[in-house]
């Protein structure tokens, strides 16, 4: 009898999803690589201009996180500071958490100093941020435009560690790409000297060309301590971006208390749903 119940019961059971989401693998036209693109999109009609979109960076790790935390909020913007958005994951065709490709998607140059990992072994190949870039402007972008009602002056780029090193080679080499900008503990050492450069020509180019980006960076509290001293030179980058004010560009630092690398994320994403998302920033 009991092994019938159980029967019944297996019978029963079916995997959950995640409501108004659906997937895909897309290849880069340039290198062959492939993604899996990860895509949800709000309840009922979409406002005239079009949903902002937020773009996602290692989504087989947070787009559901993401996902929910939006769904949740932007129910009620007049109360949350959230409006419905549409997210798309940028993945892997992998069931884990993370890809060793993005070492070489998200970084602009290899790291000449850090090759290998704690445990000994080799790190993966690095480098491809510009051909990353390329796919995510002349290929993703593009489709998403065309399969869903976006409203182009409202796109947000959100990344982590090596994603958020990402986000600050597209903010500082394509600033007009996307209105926002979240770097979430940004691998800063990865590419400091190469990262410096490229500030100081955005710089030199928002002096000529005004622009209109706003900038999040994040980081646990926790990670002050670590070697890298990665908070430290966000926390001096934004200061620096502090002076451009003027010409349109926003940079803002945020500490979460007793938050490390990897427990931020859920509380980083929630700050970002409201500082990309506000009913005012439309």
């Amino acid at each position: 009898m009991r092994r019938d119940i159980a029967a019944l019961d297996q019978l029963s059971r079916r995997q959950v999803g995640i409501p108004r989401a659906e997937q895909w693998t897309m290849r880069s036209r340039a290198e062959n690589r492939a993604y899996r693109i990860m895509v949800a999109q709000p309840e009922g009609e979409p406002p005239p201009s079009g949903y902002p979109v937020i773009y996602l960076l290692d989504g087989n790790s947070v787009f559901g996180t993401m996902v929910e935390a939006l769904r949740l909020q932007s129910r009620r913007p007049d109360k949350t500071g959230v409006s419905p958005a549409v997210i798309v994951g940028i993945g892997y065709e992998t069931e884990a958490s993370y890809s060793p490709d993005r070492f070489y998607d998200y970084t602009p140059l290899p790291n000449t100093e850090l090759t290998h990992r704690s445990d000994g072994a080799r790190l993966p190949e690095q480098g491809g941020a510009a051909a990353f870039f390329q796919f995510i402007e002349a290929e993703l972008k593009p489709q998403i435009a065309g399969e869903f009602r976006i409203d182009p002056s409202r796109q947000t780029i959100f990344g982590h560690s090596l994603g958020g090193l990402f986000v600050l080679y597209a903010l500082f080499t394509k600033p007009g790409a996307f209105r926002h900008y979240i770097a979430g503990s940004p691998s800063i050492h990865w590419n400091k000297e190469y990262l410096l450069e490229q500030e100081r020509i955005f710089a030199a180019r928002v002096q000529e060309k005004p622009v209109s980006v706003r900038l999040l960076l994040g980081f646990g509290e926790q990670e002050k301590s670590h070697v890298s001293r990665n908070a430290e030179s966000a926390r001096e980058l934004a200061e620096r971006l502090s002076s451009l004010t003027e010409l349109g560009v926003c940079a803002v630092y945020k500490e979460f208390e007793d938050e490390g690398h990897v427990s931020v994320l859920p509380i980083l994403i929630s700050r970002a749903l409201r500082f990309a998302l506000h009913p005012e920033q439309q």
